[in-house]
């Protein structure tokens, strides 16, 4: 780490240890967008990354205050526990080798999670948050526009990734800001497109939720990559389902028949699906495809307890220099070779329940209101926010900073969805009250957000 990225670091801990929790949670976000991982200490086989002494100050600050009470844990914070402790269990238990790397991950999550559910549970909070944020997406989308336009990347002095001409596609640079990989920044800004939309929804004065949505817009757009703008196109079709969002019992089936009629009229198998989608937006469609292809024709050598990464060698033509193995672009995938189906259930279950916890809250929110209400509309962009994950995770694993953006918005989603679910029918407060002209014809309950 240079003498400008230990400066950085130095300023972003005071602020997260002593700063108001509003200010932590900005220097957090700080540390992930103006800092990179390649600025790393290796401590006892550990790389710590600029982002892990955040998480780790933020942890303390979040423990010593009393922000955060394990005694509050609800069913996401105890599902997310259960998939990690079971993973890293089972994996530790198999392998001979990795196991720093899978501890370090372990960690990161524990330690990063419940600081942001410390840090952020408020629906106010959140709001902020969001309209604050803007302020670090400004100069940061200007860096990364510097970076497509010139070729180098300005996080460079800080060691960031400078592409150069190695990394184009149709003739446009892809860019890494201060990510390891074009796809994680551009899944990163993808991400946020929802949140700003429903901001900009829940407001008089959406000037600024609609300028973070321009700021997204231009770093998905010099990320360059096929998987961010499948990502933000997902988001942006999600919301077109706003008007069904009392129905989407009905709209889920109908998305189930869609799928089956595709598996009946496709000559390959349906998860080929990719590989066409990319022949629109660009990407590596075919690897994605084929990895689902091939991870199911090698079932029964990880479905128990997963295997070593190098024992994907052979599964492509082409393996990773830096693993040995094959290039696993697919998160359900990840946790199956980290620890067999048990992890991916897991994985599942995490998911199955993020989502109920959420349409909870909507269910709540709607019986509450005659109209369509300020926070549902927030509560809402956060299920476009979880699909655009889902639907990305069958093209990556995050990785990187990635990973604490992850981690982030889903302690948001925990800590927003128990606290409107716990409120009694006719209980919310006076601050809570509808805020947009939108007409609401129904007040049917839903348990699911999306």
């Amino acid at each position: 780490m240079n003498a400008l990225g230990t400066l950085i670091l130095a300023v972003l801990l005071f602020v997260v240890l002593f700063g108001s929790r509003r200010s932590a949670l900005l220097g957090m976000m700080a540390g992930v967008m103006f800092l990179t991982q390649n600025s790393n200490i290796d401590i006892g086989g550990f790389n710590c990354f600029p982002t892990r002494f955040l998480e780790l100050a933020g942890f303390i600050r979040v423990a010593a205050r009393r922000e955060f009470s394990f005694h509050q844990l609800n069913k996401i914070d105890r599902a997310l526990l259960l998939l990690y402790f079971y993973t890293t269990v089972v994996f530790l238990l198999r392998s001979t080798e990795g196991q720093a790397y899978q501890i370090g991950t372990t960690l990161d999550v524990f330690l990063c999670y419940f600081t942001f559910r410390g840090l952020l549970s408020d629906m106010e909070d959140f709001r902020w948050f969001l309209g604050a944020f803007v302020i670090l997406l400004a100069p940061y989308a200007l860096l990364v526009l510097v970076e497509s336009m010139t070729g180098h990347n300005p996080f460079a002095v800080i060691g960031g990734v400078d592409g150069g001409s190695a990394w184009m596609r149709n003739g446009r640079p892809r860019c890494f800001g201060s990510f390891r990989q074009p796809d994680t920044l551009g899944m990163f800004a993808a991400s946020f497109i929802p949140l700003f939309i429903g901001l900009a929804a829940a407001t008089r004065e959406p000037r600024r939720p609609l300028i973070g949505i321009g700021l997204c817009v231009i770093i998905v757009w010099a990320a360059n990559s096929g998987g961010a703008a499948g990502a933000a196109a997902t988001g942006l079709a999600c919301w077109g389902f706003w008007l069904f969002r009392t129905e989407m019992r009905k709209v889920r089936w109908a998305i189930v028949g869609v799928i089956i009629l595709l598996a009946l009229v496709m000559k390959a198998p349906i998860w080929y699906i990719f590989a066409h989608i990319s022949s629109i937006t660009g990407g590596d469609g075919w690897h994605r495809s084929y990895l689902l292809d091939v991870s199911f024709q090698h079932l029964g050598k990880w479905w128990l307890a997963g295997i070593p990464i190098t024992e994907t060698s052979g599964w492509f033509p082409y393996d990773l220099a830096t693993t040995g193995g094959a290039d696993i672009t697919n998160q359900f995938v990840a946790f199956g070779l980290t620890a067999g189906l048990g992890a991916l259930a897991l994985f599942l279950f995490l998911l199955t329940r993020t989502f109920s916890q959420l349409g909870g809250a909507m269910a709540v929110v709607r019986f509450n209101s005659q109209r369509s209400d300020a926070n549902e509309f927030l509560l809402w962009g956060l299920g476009v926010m979880l699909v655009v994950h889902v639907m990305d995770w069958f093209g990556i694993t995050y990785f990187d900073q990635m990973n604490v953006v992850w981690y982030m918005q889903l302690a948001v989603i925990s800590g927003l969805s128990q606290k409107f679910a716990a409120t009694e029918p006719g209980s919310l407060k006076e601050s809570d009250e509808p805020r947009a002209e939108v007409d609401e014809t129904s007040q049917i309950p839903a348990r699911s957000a999306v």
